[in-house]
């Protein structure tokens, strides 16, 4: 496309723009029927580029009903993308309606919306499916033209994903003249997210665009002054340095990685705010009405800055802010570039973001991914084949819809990129499990939720089936969680409910950026008032922490061995590491570095893997079974991103057979069959397949009664139909998430005949962070005092007593003093101190 029509050409001849060649090459496939996905950096203008074929298209052919769907994995961007789209739409004077679908839209404009649709529809997956549950779904879509998904990159490959693909497919067959158009900033693996758009399963009918790369970020390390902590994640030492940087500019993200560490942050930050800056906190597990005022109040300039997790990570366009800062690793080179695309969110002009690495490793986890930006590299995982836990979901939500045939079903399903494969006996095996719940379940008419007429069509058996699909429609699986009340006030949000059973009346904790105290569990609610006395907690989540990724851990690997590449560390790291060099041997890229050495009575083993905490965990379960074997007495063990250390009652002497590949056998097997790896991982496959209801109308089921349910199915699969094909899919499942089977296989495969054992007298440099965790979970009652001794004697230890070193007993016990702060404890393991803090103002609570 060369020329704009009118008024299209004068509205952006009005703002000074010119159609950039990836919006004219989105226009011009969307004039050839071809579908697309487009990969532009953040203020590349991938938002307009994907809607003006359908803009341009109204103005030329005015017609009523529903023209283009727009997919957004957050009901916050899609509000958002709605505002901001409805700006050209005015002031072009188009006659199209923009409403938004999502759970948060009120009941009498849904109904609405089915009567008489308008143009455009903003939704999420999860709203996209339980339309097209509807009978009259082939009514609603039927006439559609462009359906539009934006950050195509944080979908594909996630369950979320899995459902939309799935939801894809029904649409080609509703509209079967639908074009597909992808949106993403940051895009490692361009041919499956190809695939994942196409209506054939592969990548071919989906045409590639790709903008100029715009002008590069403007990184920089900012490091708390006068020390830097051997260990903790939280990165509480630099709050004085980050509010700093939040007086020196404008508008402001403080980008963390875990919500608890946001409420950490928000009111280490309020507690510095001497100046009264308004600062807002933004997290999933906030109450909607307060998310939705923060997210208000920056996009009309009122905040100075917001603390937020990744809730906010994806696309909201928030002009003004011209920074973001990055708590702690970013534990991806892809993540980092796109909370670095908050700020300024202009192609042509440098995004400027500040790393706050919260230690020494994420130091340099940090300088690996300044490395990587700045050589224009991305990471990420290729999207893995669908899950049969959701295909179930989405069988019973056809049905609903009305009768089907199952091969037209699956010929429909293989013709989505995630289950393009999909053999017929594994889609034939959902089915019967929708139908009755397969062989062992079959005689429990709850289970029967299909049948198939004379003809061989598959109908939904009642409207119960229909209600609680329905009522449990989703892939995403939460810890059950309680809501927090204000005794006499609003709820301020949720936080999961073994958190909330630790608590005794007269506890506090922090959450929704207040100091709360503890006062009762109510059939509805945690009931709580303002204010409390002791040390507070904080609420942690399940599955909250990032994985690093795969390729940010080679390049962590890389930079520690080659010393000519320290010259962009800081000096205290680039010592530390020299120490670690003179007293033991840096980590080997392509092998494995295994230290052993005594302590306290005690061996430790520290094998240092860089596989991230997940493989580590799982690893640690395997290698303590096998030295328990060999006679070494294991104790316990700790897994960081970095390292996996084990203690034991004796020497392990010969390690390479504790690392052989043969662990990945049997011996797993073994373990994942004894633990409850399989168990929670089935809980999950079955709530999203729908054979375990946490809804119920009238009722709430609490995480208990729904663990007892899971756990007696999974008894009576396991002994009458261990192939079933939920424990099919649970063992999948926990073999590429739960246990990251693929990255201990790295890790064994480097250290396949290249184990470096380095048999020390003392505690390696590079150990101590991982010795600084385990010591905490030596503490008990008020134990800080100790635990900050043992920080100071395993820095001691490792430095020598050299002169030069003197200053790091200092820093370590500091660095020690906060996470011993911050961390969340058992009421009875903790010590009760007064406490002060510095209020909150009204105008940003809850």
């Amino acid at each position: 496309m060369r020329t704009l029509p009118e008024p299209f050409a004068r509205w952006f001849a009005g703002r000074g723009w010119s159609l950039r060649p990836h919006q004219a090459a989105l226009a011009d496939a969307a004039q050839a029927g071809e579908s697309a996905l487009l990969i532009a950096p953040t203020g590349g203008g991938k938002t307009l580029a994907g809607f003006l074929p359908s803009l341009l298209d109204l103005h030329a052919n005015p017609r009523d009903g529903l023209h283009t769907l727009y997919i957004s994995p957050l009901k916050a961007l899609a509000v958002d993308i709605a505002r901001n789209l409805m700006a050209p739409v005015q002031e072009m004077d188009l006659a199209i309606r923009i409403e938004t679908r999502t759970g948060d839209t009120p009941q009498n404009r849904r109904a609405r919306q089915r009567e008489a649709p308008p143009h455009f529809l903003l939704t999420t997956p999860e709203s996209l499916t339980l339309l097209l549950t509807l009978a009259d779904a082939g009514k609603l879509f039927g006439g559609l033209s462009a359906i539009v998904v934006d950050e195509v990159h944080a979908l594909a490959g996630t369950k979320r994903g899995d459902q939309l693909a799935l939801c894809l497919s029904r649409l080609a067959t509703l509209a079967p003249g639908a074009r597909r158009v992808g949106l993403s900033a940051t895009v490692a693996h361009p041919d499956p997210l190809r695939a994942f758009l196409s209506a054939t399963g592969g990548p071919e009918g989906v045409r590639l665009v790709t903008a100029p790369p715009g002008a590069p970020p403007a990184l920089e390390l900012l490091l708390p002054q006068g020390h830097l902590p051997w260990g903790g994640h939280m990165g509480l030492a630099s709050m004085p340095e980050v509010y700093q940087r939040i007086k020196g500019a404008r508008v402001t993200i403080v980008f963390v990685n875990t919500r608890a560490q946001a409420e950490l942050c928000f009111q280490a930050l309020w507690r510095l705010n001497e100046d009264a800056l308004p600062i807002g906190m933004h997290h999933g597990s906030l109450e909607i009405e307060t998310r939705r005022k923060v997210e208000a109040a920056m996009a009309a300039g009122r905040l100075r800055a917001v603390v937020a997790t990744a809730s906010l990570d994806l696309g909201i366009d928030w002009g003004a802010v011209d920074q973001v800062i990055q708590i702690a690793a970013p534990k991806g080179v892809s993540r980092l570039l796109q909370r670095v695309g908050r700020a300024n969110h202009r192609m042509d002009e440098a995004s400027h973001a500040i790393l706050v690495p919260s230690n020494r490793f994420e130091v340099v986890e940090c300088v690996a991914a300044e490395e990587a930006v700045a050589a224009g590299e991305l990471d990420g995982e290729p999207p893995r084949p669908g899950g049969l836990d959701v295909l179930a979901q989405h069988v019973l939500a056809m049905a609903c819809a009305g009768p089907f045939r199952p091969d037209d079903l699956y010929a429909e399903v293989i013709g989505c990129g995630p289950y393009a494969a999909l053999s017929r006996r594994d889609f034939d095996d959902v089915l019967r499990f929708v139908e009755d719940g397969g062989y062992a379940l079959q005689a429990y008419d709850r289970f029967r939720r299909l049948f198939r007429d004379s003809e061989g069509l598959v109908h939904v058996r009642d409207s119960r089936a229909v209600r609680q699909l329905r009522m449990n429609l989703g892939t995403i699986v939460e810890t059950p969680m309680v809501k927090v009340r204000l005794r006499g006030g609003p709820v301020l949000g949720e936080v999961e409910e073994w958190f909330v059973s630790t608590l005794v009346p007269g506890d506090c904790f922090l959450f929704a950026g207040q100091l709360l105290r503890y006062e009762a569990l109510d059939a509805l609610a945690c009931v709580v008032t303002r204010g409390g006395e002791g040390e507070p907690r904080v609420p942690v989540y399940a599955g909250a922490r990032m994985p690093l990724s795969t390729y940010l851990a080679e390049r962590v690997r890389m930079l520690l061995a080659d010393p000519r590449r320290w010259g962009h560390l800081p000096e205290p790291v680039q010592e530390w590491l020299r120490m670690q060099k003179h007293r033991s041997a840096l980590p080997d890229p392509d092998g494995l570095l295994v230290e052993t050495f005594p302590r306290g009575g005690r061996w430790f083993l520290v094998a240092y893997g860089f596989e991230g905490r997940l493989a580590h965990q799982t690893l640690g379960m395997l290698v303590t079974r096998r030295m328990e074997r060999a006679g070494y007495g294991p104790l316990g063990y700790v897994a960081t991103d970095y390292i996996l250390a084990i203690w034991s009652a004796f020497e392990p002497l010969d390690v390479a057979p504790l690392f052989d590949e043969e662990l990945l056998g049997e011996p797993l097997e073994e373990w994942i069959a004894e633990s409850s790896v399989l168990r929670r991982s089935f809980r999950n496959i079955a709530t999203i397949a729908g054979l375990i209801e946490k809804h119920h109308p009238g009722q709430e089921k609490s995480g208990r009664q729904m663990t007892m349910n899971a756990d007696l199915i999974y008894d009576v699969l396991r002994r009458h139909e261990p192939d079933h094909v939920l424990l099919r899919a649970t063992r999948a499942e926990a073999a590429s998430g739960l246990t990251d089977v693929r990255r201990i296989a790295m890790i064994l495969a480097r250290a396949r005949g290249r184990i470096r054992h380095m048999r020390l007298d003392r505690v390696s440099p590079l150990a101590v962070p991982a010795l600084i965790e385990q010591g905490h979970e030596w503490v008990s009652g008020g134990a800080e005092d100790a635990l900050l001794a043992e920080a100071a004697a395993l820095v001691e230890e490792a430095t020598d007593g050299e002169e030069h070193f003197a200053e790091t007993l200092a820093e370590v016990v500091e660095g020690v003093r906060i996470r011993a702060r911050d961390m969340d404890r058992p009421a009875h393991k903790r010590q009760r101190r007064n406490r002060t803090s510095r209020p909150v103002p009204k105008s940003l609570r809850a």
